[in-house]
């Protein structure tokens, strides 16, 4: 089933730029044991970074597999200028992804097939795919890429490629919220070929995560439109449009959007794998 949206959806990019010397130093920026928070002010031209076969793009990288940091998932935004792209983006056969575009267009050439691709546009790159990304349009496009080594298991074939965009689908309702808490979700639940998921969570004013979810899954959370306060272990801290925020698994978590208008992340988080247990010398 199809939705168009009742109101414009917005999605916040960064720009990069740099502030004046003027500028106070201090912001919200946070990197704990638990919890990261990377405030939208932090993502200036100094900060971004470049990879192998890409034309005319820049990137800031929000998270990577570190020790004491992410585990299982790197994410970047990308930043593509009229005229750039890669016939060679990815460079590691195992590797899986999700593209969402938060500004602009582009043509997404996915085993051979063109997608063109505009704002909230998502889609799915299983491992060892043959895909190119090209901006044929007169404007910068930036997008979200998060990248997942992807878990194979015996018996169960890999994930098939897929292109759509987040208007097209109908947000699920979180019981008893009376549409306060929604979730957009680009892929079923149950289907166990998939051991990511990179949805859309959608909070009316009003709107709470009412308990402190502590949970296996490891989360990214990009903030793409609005302000709440969010419980990241033990703080509760202001985040707003623009902001990222990773959570390692089991971190205490809950928020509530005080409007005025909606709330809204992109979230990942691993799921439908066994825990990989430690291997001893016998």
């Amino acid at each position: 089933m199809s939705k168009q949206p009742t109101e414009p959806r917005t999605y916040y990019a960064p720009t990069g730029g740099h502030p004046p010397q003027t500028q106070l130093t201090t912001d919200r920026a946070v990197f704990t044991d638990a919890y990261a928070v990377i405030p939208k002010g932090v993502m200036r031209d100094i900060v971004t970074s470049h990879l192998p076969f890409w034309t005319g793009t820049r990137l800031w990288v929000l998270s990577r597999p570190l020790s004491g940091f992410a585990e299982t998932f790197s994410q970047y935004i990308m930043e593509v200028q009229p005229g750039g792209g890669s016939d060679k983006p990815e460079t590691d056969p195992t590797a899986e992804g999700v593209l969402f575009i938060v500004e602009g267009g582009m043509t997404l050439t996915l085993n051979g097939q063109q997608h063109e691709m505009k704002e909230g546009g998502y889609a799915f790159i299983p491992p060892a795919s043959d895909w190119q990304v090209r901006n044929d349009s007169g404007a910068v496009v930036r997008f979200h890429w998060i990248r997942k080594a992807y878990q194979k298991v015996e018996g169960i074939d890999a994930p098939e490629a897929f292109v759509t965009n987040e208007n097209d689908i109908d947000p699920l309702v979180m019981p008893g919220t009376d549409g306060a808490w929604s979730t957009t979700r680009f892929v079923d639940m149950s289907d166990m070929r998939h051991d990511m998921h990179v949805n859309i969570v959608n909070f009316q004013p009003g709107g709470a995560i009412p308990f402190a979810e502590t949970h296996v899954m490891e989360h990214g959370l990009y903030v793409l439109e609005g302000k709440a306060v969010y419980l990241l272990n033990k703080d509760w801290v202001e985040v707003e449009a623009g902001d990222y925020m990773w959570l390692r698994a089991f971190c205490p978590q809950a928020c509530y959007a005080g409007g005025p208008g909606p709330f809204r992340y992109l979230l990942y988080k691993d799921v439908n794998r066994h825990m990989k247990l430690p291997t001893f010398a016998r």
